[in-house]
């Protein structure tokens, strides 16, 4: 299995939680699994606010490799793009550390999810696009997306964007969270499912049920990503 890249439609499709729920999914099921930060912004304490989340939905305890900035390697001070959040804090992002870090950590573990920041085409230099560089890693794509309106078309482009590049598309995992339009929400569902599975047939559709403080409302299944069970 390995490295597996997770991305959303837009900044707010929900893939941190829905990146935590992965990794239930996969410590539930008895694989050694993590999560990485590709690029954090919006953090002043050198720490990333998605891998305290992912671990938190997880129910998994700090790690040293955490403890030790491996899982999150460039933090970066605004809330912005990366290549924004770098230039604003006077730093290069250290591509270098990065893939020295991921490399440290997949060592360790049978699976990596990696998250990114924002949606496919969020820039990472201004040279850069995060979805060419994910492409060039190799690493198939899990992409969240919603039912909000909207969704399916960014949806749609995501999918062609990674596909133009010959980017492997292991799954499209619909989040339920936030409930918006129920009326959308069920047709976006429908249309977006059905669409995958007649121009992508080798991507697998999953859902992520709503996350609260004591938990999700639903049971977690990712077996057609992972190619569990």
């Amino acid at each position: 299995m390995s490295i597996f890249f997770v991305s959303g439609i837009d900044t707010d499709a929900g893939k941190t939680y829905v990146t935590g729920a992965l990794l239930k999914y996969l410590l539930d099921n008895g694989i050694k699994a993590i999560t990485f930060k590709l690029i954090q912004t919006g953090s002043d304490d050198n720490r990333s606010i998605d891998i305290d989340a992912h671990r938190r939905i997880a129910g998994m305890a700090e790690t040293d490799l955490d403890k030790a900035g491996l899982t999150h390697p460039q933090v970066f001070t605004y809330p912005a793009s990366p290549h924004l959040a770098a230039e604003l804090d006077k730093r290069e992002i250290d591509f270098a550390a990065i893939e020295d870090a991921l490399t440290r950590v997949e060592k360790e573990y049978d699976v990596v999810l990696v998250e990114g920041a924002g949606g496919l085409m969020v820039p990472l230099t201004r040279e850069l696009l995060t979805v060419d560089y994910a492409t060039e890693k190799g690493w198939p794509l899990i992409l969240v997306t919603s039912g909000k309106l909207g969704s399916i078309n960014h949806t749609l482009l995501s999918l062609e964007a990674a596909a133009s590049r010959d980017m492997k598309i292991a799954g499209v995992i619909y989040n339920d969270y936030p409930e918006i339009d129920r009326i959308i929400e069920d047709d976006a569902k429908i249309y977006m499912k059905d669409y995958i599975a007649k121009h992508y047939p080798g991507c697998a559709w999953c859902r992520t049920p709503v996350y609260r403080e004591n938990g999700f409302d639903g049971e977690l299944d990712f077996s057609a990503i992972f190619k569990l069970g």
